[in-house]
């Protein structure tokens, strides 16, 4: 399957979908971009916040999230991040211009729709920026835990 807009794989609207595209997926990782502009979502004078690469790997999880289901002819459903471990950053800013690479792997994947991932963010050159443990849930279909319609 060809990747599609990112739009079309996370359950985020607006200027709330952080990423620029995902580059590459399969059955257990995703690569996805951003580039760091002067108007990106919560850019202030010296550029995005470190701590907002763990919301791009959110973001990437979910784009893999979403990719799976489309795979299966399946809608993009919402999921939830629940916790992160040993987030670390080796820059306090991303800096505008620069093109980040959030890279994700799934290392668990529970039937009751609990995952974790192993993510890191490299600045293109491939030097790694910023390396979590991020640990996921989405809902099993058919047990609804909340109305969607808010989103």
């Amino acid at each position: 399957m060809e990747i599609p807009d990112i739009r079309l794989l996370v359950p985020h609207r607006g200027t709330m979908v952080l990423l620029d595209r995902v580059i590459s997926a399969d059955e257990n990782t995703l690569c996805a971009e951003v580039v760091i502009r002067p108007d990106s979502l919560f850019c202030t004078d010296g550029g995005v916040g470190a701590w907002v690469g763990l919301e791009y790997m959110a973001q990437a999880i979910g784009a893999y999230a979403g990719y799976r289901a489309r795979l299966r002819g399946e809608a993009v459903k919402i999921g939830f991040l629940l916790g992160t471990r040993r987030y670390e950053s080796r820059r306090p800013i991303f800096s505008p211009g620069s093109v980040l690479k959030i890279y994700i792997k799934r290392v668990l994947e529970s039937e009751n729709g609990l995952a974790s991932f192993d993510c890191h963010i490299d600045d293109g050159s491939g030097e790694l920026v910023s390396a979590a443990t991020i640990t996921v849930f989405q809902p099993v279909p058919d047990k609804a835990v909340f109305d969607e319609s808010w989103m």
